[in-house]
């Protein structure tokens, strides 16, 4: 055959075989044997073979019907004669004709977050004839650890002026010290692919279940959402139950959203680990449990510690939703997927006072508002649990725990066993390198505050509408929730805009290479509406205005608040791509934090600024960030190039 082989030895010693080479006595000697083998088959002569080994190699051209079939079935004969057993591996031409050269890509979004200087960074995306590529190939193609961490160095420090070294330690670039000092992986070792057309890799799976799969996970995104305003329905019950006032109770919704930006912090490195599925089952089943104490804790702190919990806990669904959608979807069409995750955590947290205003008016039963959202997180928990692995590295470091027992070659194995998960470097991923870019990346700052802006003034509305709609109408808790009903029908609207929108950008990429800026499309087209709807309810907020004027200010914030978080997030993961987790990372943090922040003075700046200046305040904001899309879009990146320290988008690499 065309294809390099891999002699894989027996457990059980070998005796000498029939084509009278000598028996293997030690690691020296199985090492020039199992070169022997190699040289033999890729030269295509098969006389030097036993006829066991010969009838291994023919058994291979069945190896197209049987993607799955990377080793031989072993025959009677050969477990007697304990003879090599032939498997088949890429050759540098074979991966020459699929692609890959010297220079590596930029990680693929479902690559271990903690990973560095990969030299294989195709794995997790790539499909391979035989499903295995040795390291040898990879270095004879020029990837190795060393040449890696250098070409990245001097790429990314091509526009910086200034100390590199300690750049490096902290955003973990690398130098070029670091990178002489940095060992080889051991050539022997074969990383694992997926097989081409192989059933286990998600891309592969039947379209209508990954969207089933999609709107699943969609709906644990609404379900953790709904769960950080489920009491704002019912803050009344928290205050009457307790004895405290309306600013305490409403710490009961900020703690679990503070709990949303410091839970990544635990999933993320355990996604990496354990795979999805394991970070979902264990994270949600402790959100439900610790719904338990919420309901029946007899202290105002017992809840607060328990809300904050359940944040902690849930944020998996926020945080690793959007990867789960990027594992099943290839770059060119997960852009509709992620349109679905853009809708659902800003829609998710309208449902709470929408349903639980009801509960706590028929009910005053602060306790049944948790049980509620229990039986909701309960359910989702069951029904995740059905969903099947996701995460590449996970399927194929499995694949390849089969193929070591399989085969007996302790070297077979995915590039994050070869490296190791370092927890130094897991430190510097999920809590260093987000901090970094919060402090050294200007463009990042803009980017995220816009979007914590308009996250917080969701979580705004939920105490403005009771002052608004509660103080100046008249109405009790359950009418109050109904007047969110028009963001949710924005919203919906915005999710049938994002789709165009990403059919727009799919042309762009036909005639041209895209920019990140071509990903602000829709911001550009949602940022005046969420500036409009808060003019609107500032200048309808009069008593003799009929609540329709005030809650029709919900239809353009719902279009505008998810067009511009689904046009940022897409932004930011371009302009970032080298370290596209830690730049959401540093979004997530600052959108949480806002989100925990606004609640606690909304009501007082109602007060105090009365109704019209208060919204107005806000839409004056709002009237100011609409620039900034339209600006980054023409001159994007000219500010890049010189706000940011370092250009780390795809183009950069």
């Amino acid at each position: 055959m065309s294809e390099k082989k891999s002699a894989v030895a027996e457990k059980a010693p070998v005796k000498k075989s029939s084509d009278n080479k000598p028996p293997v006595k030690n690691e020296k000697q199985a090492r020039g044997s199992r070169d022997s083998a190699r040289s033999s088959s890729s030269s295509g002569s098969a006389s030097s073979l036993s006829d066991d080994q010969a009838s291994s190699v023919n058994s291979f051209d069945s190896y197209t019907q049987q993607p799955q079939s990377y080793v031989p079935e072993e025959n009677s004969k050969a477990k007697k004669t304990n003879s090599l057993r032939l498997v088949p591996t890429e050759t540098v031409k074979s991966l020459q004709d699929m692609g890959i050269s010297k220079n590596a890509p930029i990680p693929d979004v479902n690559a271990p977050t903690a990973q560095l200087n990969a030299i294989f960074p195709e794995e997790y995306t790539l499909e391979t004839p035989t499903g295995l590529v040795p390291v040898a190939t990879l270095h004879s193609i020029g990837r190795t650890n060393t040449s890696i961490t250098r070409t990245r160095t001097r790429q990314m420090s091509r526009n910086s002026t200034g100390d590199d070294d300690d750049v490096g330690d902290v955003s973990g670039d690398g130098d070029d010290k670091n990178a002489n000092e940095e060992p080889e992986i051991d050539p022997e070792i074969e990383f694992v692919t997926f097989v081409t057309g192989d059933p286990e890799n998600p891309h592969n799976w039947n379209l209508t279940l990954r969207w089933v799969y999609t709107i699943i996970l969609s709906t644990l995104v609404i379900c953790v959402a709904y769960g950080s305003a489920c009491i704002t329905g019912g803050l009344g019950t928290v205050e009457k139950k307790y004895h405290v006032g309306q600013e305490v109770a409403i710490l009961t919704c900020s703690l679990m959203v503070i709990g949303f930006s410091l839970g990544p912090l635990i999933w993320s490195p355990v996604s990496d680990l354990y795979g999805r599925r394991v970070a979902y089952f264990v994270s949600m089943g402790l959100y439900v449990i610790f719904n338990i104490p919420c309901a029946i804790s007899p202290t105002i702190a017992g809840l607060c510690v328990c809300r904050f919990l359940c944040g902690v806990w849930s944020s998996s669904g926020l945080c690793l939703v959007g990867g789960s959608l990027a594992d099943m979807f290839p770059t060119e069409t997960r852009g509709r997927a992620i349109a679905f995750f853009a809708f659902a955590p800003y829609c998710g947290p309208v449902f709470g006072p929408l349903v639980n205003g009801f509960i706590s008016v028929s009910t005053g039963r602060m306790d049944l508002i948790f049980w509620v959202n229990m039986a909701f997180a309960g359910g989702m928990w069951i029904i995740v649990a059905f969903i099947p692995e996701t995460f590449a590295p996970v399927i194929l470091k499995n694949r390849a725990a089969r193929l070591r027992k399989e085969t007996g070659n302790p070297k077979i194995m995915t590039e994050q066993e070869a490296q190791g998960m370092s927890i130094s470097e897991m430190l510097k991923t999920c809590v260093v390198r987000p901090l970094y870019f919060a402090v050294t990346e200007p463009v990042l700052d803009m980017m995220c505050f816009y979007v914590c802006l308009i996250y917080s003034l969701l979580y705004a509305f939920f105490f403005a509408y009771p002052v608004i709609f509660g103080e100046l109408h008249g109405y009790k808790d359950n009418l109050i929730g109904l007047m969110f009903i028009p963001i949710l029908i924005g919203a919906i609207f915005a999710l049938f805009t994002t789709s165009w929108c990403e059919s727009q950008y799919i042309k762009v990429t036909l005639k041209r290479k895209p920019t990140p800026e071509d990903r602000l499309l829709g911001a550009m087209i949602g940022a005046p509406f969420a500036a409009i709807a808060l003019w609107m309810l500032g200048a309808t907020a009069e008593k003799h205005v009929i609540w329709v004027g005030q809650a029709s200010s919900g239809l353009p914030f719902g279009f505008g608040m998810v067009l511009i978080y689904y046009s940022l997030n897409n932004y930011i993961i371009d302009c970032y791509a080298v370290y596209a987790s830690s730049a959401l990372a540093t979004k997530v943090f600052l959108r949480s934090a806002g989100g925990a922040a606004f609640p606690l003075f909304t009501t007082q700046m109602y007060h105090r600024l009365k109704l019209h200046w208060a919204s107005w305040l806000l839409a004056f904001i709002s009237s100011a960030m609409i620039v900034l899309p339209f600006a980054f879009y023409k001159y994007g990146k000219t500010l890049r190039a010189k706000l940011s320290k370092k250009d780390y988008s795809a183009d950069a690499m």
